[in-house]
């Protein structure tokens, strides 16, 4: 561990490079987390801890791919080293397939997708489990980024949808196992958030229908809010599930 006086609160954000996870990680460091951000680029981690240092905050980047066992242990053994405790996890890491139809999906297209979007935040709850267990204050809180796509799927999507169903089951596990000691997890079901990933939908995309229509998107700094809020809870209190959406997508009644 760091000689240095830790800090109050420890964020360690999966996915921190881009997108969702580097809005959140931002907005943890000005909330006043020492925030360690992880993906498997070194660049776009690199310019988040800049972002971030810029503006007076204590952040970290630590490349590690959180589908790779020995990857994920490399990188809780780095934060045991430099904070010796771990206080939130957002396990936002995750990608989708190619959207094929479902008999023309490769099993490499499946499995990769299995491996970044379940595996992954399985594996870095597991480690965030032994740290939070046997730290002083015992105990901290995990959260987990399910989708909408949890709850209705969009075309074409098998192997996405699949694995944020598996969330919400990892995130009840997680929740009912953590109990004893002191750890929370819930979980947030983003839909439409204004990203790269998102782009695509401004100027149209595949609904149950078979129209091509394009669908509104809300800025992302909304969603850091949101899971801000979360993250703000005392462990005796939980935010077990939050769905923050565009309002107007076509995610109610979709289909």
């Amino acid at each position: 561990m760091n000689t240095n006086t830790p800090p109050a609160k420890v964020a360690l954000v999966t996915g921190g490079g881009t997108g969702i996870g580097r809005a959140v990680a931002l907005a943890l460091a000005r909330d006043g987390y020492a925030v360690a951000v992880c993906g498997r680029r070194p660049a776009p981690l690199e310019a988040t801890v800049a972002e971030g240092r810029a503006a007076g905050t204590t952040m970290l980047a630590i490349p590690a791919d959180v589908a790779d066992p020995e990857s994920v242990q490399a990188l809780f053994q780095r934060l045991r080293e430099v904070y010796g405790r771990l206080d939130l996890l957002f396990n936002n890491a995750g990608l989708s397939a190619p959207p094929v139809p479902l008999e023309d999906l490769t099993y490499e297209q499946w499995k990769t997708v299995v491996d970044v979007n379940l595996t992954g935040a399985f594996l870095c709850t597991q480690q965030a489990f032994r740290l939070m267990k046997e730290q002083r204050p015992r105990g901290g809180r995990i959260i987990n980024n399910g989708s909408i796509s949890a709850h209705a799927p969009r075309p074409n999507s098998a192997p996405y949808t699949a694995t944020k169903h598996a969330i919400t089951g990892l995130t009840k596990s997680t929740s009912l196992d953590g109990r004893p000691y002191d750890i929370a997890c819930g979980q947030i079901d983003i839909g439409n958030a204004a990203t790269e990933m998102t782009a695509r939908m401004a100027e149209g995309v595949p609904q149950a229908s078979g129209a091509i229509l394009p669908e509104p998107r809300m800025a992302v700094e909304d969603v850091a809010r949101a899971v801000c809020y979360m993250a703000s809870l005392p462990l005796d209190a939980n935010v077990q599930f939050m769905t923050v959406m565009a309002t107007k997508m076509p995610f109610i009644g979709r289909g």
